[in-house]
C-alpha cells in the first residue's frame, strides 16, 4: 500500500542532492530530523530541522560516535504499525514514528583508498548508520530507506504521483540495496583489517561490488551477465573510459582484461608493446619502436585468428597504427591514449570500441584472483611475479646468446598468459608460434610450430617463422618429445621452469641438439 511520509530521519557524509530531496520533502510538510553537519546544510537552505537530541532527549556524546544509538530512534524505525502492541509502545514511550531515513556512510572505502592510517580509518568506521540502515530495510513495509543519492530523483517522482507517499515495489527495491549497502561496506573494513594484519586468506571473506554495466547476456545468448567493479576505487578495466563503439559484451571484457594483463607487462618507458588476444588467449604479442611496428609484428605471428580479436597498447596509439588496425576486423583496442588523428580515423569504424586506461595495471600489484567451483570458490594471490635475469640458470653446455637470452625472457613472460599446456616461441621481440590449452605439452609444441607454418606460408614466407626462434614453456618439460618437437621447429634456445624427475634427459637432448636451454624455477600455470 502507499505509505505518505511525515516524519523523515537525515543524516548524510554526501550532500551531493541534499537540497533537491529536502525542498521536495518541505513542499509536502515533512518534518525534517537531523544530525550534525546535515542539519546545518538543511537550516542553510532556511528549512526548519529538529536536532535528533531533541527527539531523543540525549545530547550527541564521544564526539559524535553515539547520536543515533537510542530506542526513540530505533523505536522509531522498527514500528511495525500494523500491530496494536508495536503502536501501544511507541505511545507508552513517547516514540514518534519515522516514515523515510536518508543516510549514507562515513567515507570509510575512500579513506583506505586514500591511504589515511590506522587511526583515521578506525574513526570513518560507521556504526550508528549501518544500524538505522539496517532497522529501516527490515521495516521496509511501513517507512522508506534511501542510502544513495542516485535515488533520490526516484523518491521525489514517487512523491509527486502518490500525494507525498511511496509505494510498496520502490520501498522493497531500496530496502534491497541498502543491505547491499551495509553488507559491502563491512565487507570494506574486514578486507582491510585483514590486509592490515597481513591475513591473505581469512576465515571469513566477503567479495563485494558495484554494478558498472548490465550485459545483454554472458558467455553465450542463454546465460546473464553484468560487470562490477570490486572496491571503491576503479581500477584495471574497471577504470577504462569508453570513447566510442558499441556496448561491451561478457567475452569483449573478459578478452580485454586478458589482453591488458599481459600487455601490462612491458614497459612503455623501453619499447613500444602490442597484444593481440582471442578468447582470452594471446596469438600474437610484439615489442616495436612504435606501436605500428609492434602491431604489425604481433599480427604476423598468426593473422587468422586476429580477426575479431581485442587488440592491447601499452602506449599511445598514433595515426600510422590507426591506420594499420582499421584494416582488419576487431572487437576492441585497449591503449593509454589514442592521438586526436588515431581517434579520427578510428572513428570510421563506428561499431570498434576504443577503450583508454591510464595509468596501465601494476603487473607486480598484490591481488586476489577467483574461481567459482560447484558450491564455492577458489582465492588464489595474482601471479604476479616477474622473471629476474639474475634467477635464470643455464643448464646445458651451450649458452644462449644476448639475443636469445631478450627472447627468452620476452617468451617465457607471454607464456605467463596463455591458458596452459602453454608453448610459446619468439624472436626478434616477437611471438611467433603460440600452443595454449592442450592435455599434453607435446601436442601445444606442435599445434604452435603448425600454426606458424601456416601463417608463414599464408604470407609468402618461404621458411617457417618458428626457424632461428626461441620457446618458451609455462611449466617444465616432462619428457624430452616436447622439446623435441620444439628442436624440429627450428627453435635454437629453450627457457623453461625445470623440476622434472626426467630433467637429465631432457637436458641430454637439447645438448644432442646443440641448442641451449634454461630453468627459472617458476612456473607459469593457467588454467
Amino acid at each position: 500500500m502507499q505509505h505518505p511520509i511525515r516524519r523523515a530521519v537525515l543524516s548524510v557524509s554526501d550532500k551531493t542532492g541534499l537540497a533537491d530531496l529536502a525542498l521536495a520533502l518541505k513542499r509536502f510538510n515533512v518534518e525534517l530530523v537531523s544530525t550534525g553537519g546535515t542539519a546545518k546544510a538543511l537550516r542553510d537552505l532556511g528549512l526548519d530541522v529538529t536536532d535528533i537530541s531533541a527527539l531523543t532527549g540525549f545530547p550527541e556524546i564521544m564526539d559524535g560516535r553515539v547520536k543515533t544509538l537510542h530506542p526513540k530512534v530505533h523505536g522509531g524505525l522498527l514500528a511495525s504499525r500494523g500491530k496494536a502492541a508495536h503502536r501501544d509502545a511507541l505511545q507508552a514511550h513517547d516514540i514518534a514514528p519515522i516514515d523515510l531515513l536518508v543516510v549514507n556512510l562515513y567515507p570509510f572505502e575512500e579513506t583506505i583508498a586514500a591511504g589515511r592510517g590506522w587511526d583515521e580509518a578506525i574513526e570513518n568506521i560507521d556504526i550508528g548508520g549501518p544500524a538505522m540502515i539496517r532497522s529501516a530495510a527490515k521495516n521496509h513495509d511501513w517507512l522508506t530507506v534511501v542510502t544513495d543519492p542516485t535515488d533520490y530523483a526516484a523518491v521525489i517522482a514517487e512523491l509527486d504521483r502518490n500525494a507525498g507517499g511511496t509505494s510498496p515495489g520502490l520501498r522493497r527495491r531500496l530496502a534491497a540495496k541498502a543491505f547491499g549497502r551495509t553488507a559491502a561496506y563491512d565487507a570494506a573494513i574486514a578486507q582491510w583489517f585483514a590486509q592490515e594484519l597481513g591475513d591473505a586468506m581469512p576465515e571469513r571473506l566477503t567479495i563485494s561490488g558495484r554494478l558498472l554495466q548490465s550485459l545483454r547476456y554472458g558467455e553465450n545468448p542463454h546465460q546473464q551477465g553484468a560487470f562490477y567493479r570490486s572496491g571503491v576505487s576503479a581500477a584495471g578495466l574497471a577504470a577504462a573510459r569508453q570513447i566510442q563503439g558499441k556496448e561491451l559484451s561478457y567475452n569483449n571484457i573478459n578478452d580485454a582484461d586478458a589482453a591488458l594483463e599481459c600487455v601490462s607487462e612491458f614497459d612503455p618507458g623501453a619499447r613500444a608493446a602490442c597484444v593481440i588476444v582471442k578468447h582470452a588467449n594471446p596469438c600474437g604479442v610484439a615489442l616495436g619502436a612504435t606501436p605500428a611496428e609492434a602491431y604489425a609484428k604481433a599480427l604476423r605471428c598468426d593473422p587468422v585468428s586476429a580477426f575479431g580479436g581485442i587488440i592491447a597498447f601499452n602506449r599511445a596509439i598514433d595515426a600510422e597504427a590507426a591506420a594499420e588496425i582499421v584494416q582488419l576486423f576487431t572487437e576492441v583496442i585497449i591503449a593509454p591514449d589514442a592521438t586526436p588523428e588515431a581517434r579520427d580515423i578510428i572513428a570510421g569504424k563506428k561499431n570498434l570500441r576504443l577503450l583508454l586506461i591510464d595509468p596501465l595495471p601494476d603487473p607486480k600489484a598484490a591481488l586476489r584472483s577467483f574461481k567459482s567451483v560447484s558450491g564455492g570458490f577458489l582465492v588464489q594471490s595474482r601471479d604476479a611475479t616477474v622473471l629476474d635475469r639474475k634467477d635464470i640458470r643455464i643448464v646445458t653446455r651451450r649458452q644462449p646468446s644476448d639475443r636469445e637470452m631478450d627472447d627468452l625472457i620476452f617468451a617465457f613472460t607471454v607464456a605467463k598468459h596463455v591458458k596452459s599446456n602453454a608453448i610459446v616461441y619468439a624472436k626478434d621481440g616477437a611471438t611467433v608460434g603460440i600452443g595454449a590449452g592442450q592435455m599434453s605439452r607435446v601436442d601445444s609444441s606442435r599445434i604452435a610450430a603448425s600454426k606458424s607454418a601456416e601463417a608463414a606460408a599464408a604470407q609468402g614466407i618461404a621458411t617457417p617463422l618458428t626457424q632461428g626462434s626461441v620457446v618458451a614453456s609455462d611449466a617444465f618439460f616432462p619428457f624430452a618429445d616436447g622439446l623435441l618437437a620444439a628442436i624440429a621447429a627450428g627453435a635454437t634456445a629453450v627457457i623453461q621452469p625445470g623440476g622434472s624427475v626426467n630433467d637429465a634427459d631432457v637436458i641430454a637432448a637439447a645438448d644432442a641438439a646443440g641448442i641451449a636451454m634454461v630453468f627459472t624455477g617458476l612456473r607459469h600455470f593457467r588454467h
